[in-house]
């Protein structure tokens, strides 16, 4: 990238440095065949959630989503034992990072980069998610949309991370696994990367990502 744009990195954290999948997977035996279906419709449910929310101007704290989220979940697939309700919310606390986090992170900051996060997530969330994960000291900043009152794709959440780096839009490489949400940062003017992990088809043509990569450490 041009050196006239190695300003600020900000990175979505759920789906993007966590994988959000790894809390059921974590119990998926205890869980059974439904493991899989289970943990994409919880993931669903805590998205829908929070646009439904942002559109009617309301918030609530996004871990109140995801539990929301997950007794739904439940009740669509109720030979999963609801005993699990406790150790799945557990594990949603303390979600792996993908492995190739820590090093992009170590190797953008070497290089000159302030690193951010900016997410749906409440502050409680993220402060542990990032200590669980040892992402603290790769990080100049950890940004809940929470301080805004609202949710991504909401502008008034990306301009959290512009007012805290004193930072024109078009200086931030914004990178997101969720195509909805590097189509917001690309109406917004940030640079947009999508990890596209799983090689899913493009969407939203009027809102491009700059660059399109499979895994963080592409970026280097």
């Amino acid at each position: 990238m041009p050196e006239s744009h190695r300003h600020v990195a900000i990175f979505d954290a759920y789906g993007t440095l966590f994988d959000v999948h790894a809390a059921v997977a974590r119990h998926a035996d205890a869980v059974g065949p439904d493991a899989a279906a289970l943990s994409e419709t919880w993931r669903a449910k805590q998205l829908e959630y929070s646009w439904v929310l942002g559109l009617m101007g309301r918030h609530a704290p996004f871990w109140d989503l995801t539990e929301q989220a997950l007794d739904h979940a439940l009740s669509r697939y109720p030979e999963v034992d609801r005993a699990l309700r406790a150790p799945l919310l557990d594990a949603y606390r303390d979600l792996a990072a993908y492995p190739e986090v820590p090093g992009t992170l170590r190797a953008l900051r070497a290089a000159g980069w302030r690193t951010a996060i900016l997410s749906n997530g409440d502050s409680g969330m993220l402060e542990r998610a990032v200590a669980s994960a040892g992402l603290g000291e790769h990080l100049d900043a950890v940004l809940s949309v929470e301080a805004a009152r609202t949710f991504k794709t909401d502008p008034a959440a990306y301009r959290l991370a512009t007012a805290h780096f004193a930072v024109a839009p078009e200086a931030v490489l914004f990178a997101s696994s969720n195509r909805w949400d590097v189509a917001g940062a690309a109406a917004f003017g940030f640079r947009p990367v999508w990890v596209n992990r799983k090689g899913l088809p493009d969407e939203y043509p009027d809102f491009p990502p700059e660059r399109v990569v499979r895994s963080l450490d592409a970026l280097l």
